[in-house]
């Protein structure tokens, strides 16, 4: 099944029209940092994918997955293969907020005048890995609200622009809970996608072992720049998607709302649903899916796929809701109607 061929929207006035061979030109590019990212990451194409869908639509990505499965090493292998300047803040309890934006020391000239002076914190980077980001206080989690929606924060009252792309990925152990503080609603909402990481396969984990524990163990290159990303992600913005398209995405966000929902199943166990965000997310989202596997126009199937780590950070159930039931169950009840 794939889309329609009409275009919503248009083109951009002054783009010269032939986004073809610009998104074809794009996915060759790609095409280079898929193997980069390859020579460090064994397996896990499905989370490099997805790692790559969040970046070319501008958003930020939270990484699921239990200890040892490469995510930090996917973060700092991401920079290296995009150029971007990248900074690791591991999240702790005592961790507090000025220890990520920064704060504002006193400084004092030899005439004896003083005055305070902004020193910029590791969120003012081009990509940032936030470690186990559910260890740290809801008000330190809450820091980057501002940096991840409008890439600037407010210290001492002044606006400091962050550099430009800024991107979070962020990780979170789903088995150890003891003593983690889960992530706010309005926060999660920030994350353009939830990526589960899990275990690999048996031939990629036995490629893995033959590669990592040698003398030698291969690095990736930088593919691409960080002015590259950028054009890629105002390039991702100007990819038409058809009415079909439009129409599932439409369907499946609203089907998931207790208030505008047809199916019993969401109006009486769904606590909270997707909000217009999500709609966002998953039509940016299915447009860099398409230029990935190098389409020019999304289909309902890249909707579908990736209904899941668009969807599942943005639901919540019922405490009424019966056992057994999950929000996954859910999203593929969604999923069924809006095929």
């Amino acid at each position: 099944m794939t889309g329609s061929t009409a275009a919503f929207p248009p083109p951009a006035p002054g783009t010269g029209g032939n986004i073809l061979a610009e998104v074809e030109a794009l996915g060759a590019r790609i095409a280079a940092v898929r193997a980069q990212i390859g020579r460090a990451i064994l397996g896990q194409n499905e989370v490099v994918d997805q790692t790559l869908i969040a970046l070319l639509s501008g958003g930020h990505a939270l990484l699921v997955g239990v200890p040892g499965l490469g995510k930090s090493k996917l973060v700092e292998t991401l920079a290296t293969v995009f150029g971007l300047g990248s900074k690791r803040v591991q999240f702790t309890p005592d961790l507090m907020p000025a220890d990520i934006l920064g704060s504002e020391v006193l400084d004092e000239a030899a005439d004896g005048r003083r005055s305070f002076r902004f020193v910029p914190g590791p969120v003012f980077c081009q990509l940032l890995m936030a470690d186990e980001i559910n260890r740290a206080s809801p008000r330190t989690q809450s820091a980057l609200l501002q940096a991840m929606q409008e890439q600037r924060v407010a210290v001492g009252g002044v606006e400091h622009k962050l550099p430009r792309p800024f991107h979070v990925l962020a990780t979170q152990n789903p088995i150890e809970q003891e003593g983690t503080y889960p992530l706010p609603e309005a926060q999660l909402d920030r994350f353009l996608l939830e990526i589960q990481v899990r275990y690999p396969d048996l031939d990629a984990e036995r490629a893995m072992l033959l590669a990592t524990t040698g003398a030698t163990e291969q690095r990736a290159a930088q593919a691409l720049t960080a002015e590259d990303l950028l054009a890629a992600q105002a390039l991702i913005r100007r990819v038409p998607v058809g009415e079909t398209v439009l129409e599932a995405i439409l369907k499946l966000v609203r089907g998931g709302r207790p208030e505008t929902a047809e199916d019993d199943m969401v109006r009486d166990h769904v606590a909270w649903g997707p909000g217009p965000r999500a709609a966002q997310a998953l039509m940016l989202a299915c447009r860099a899916r398409a230029v990935l596997d190098g389409r020019l126009v999304p289909s309902v199937e890249d909707v579908l796929a990736l209904a899941h780590p668009v969807l599942r950070h943005r639901m919540a159930l019922k405490f009424s809701a019966p056992p057994g039931l999950t929000v996954a169950a859910v999203i593929d009840r969604l999923m069924e109607r809006a095929a």
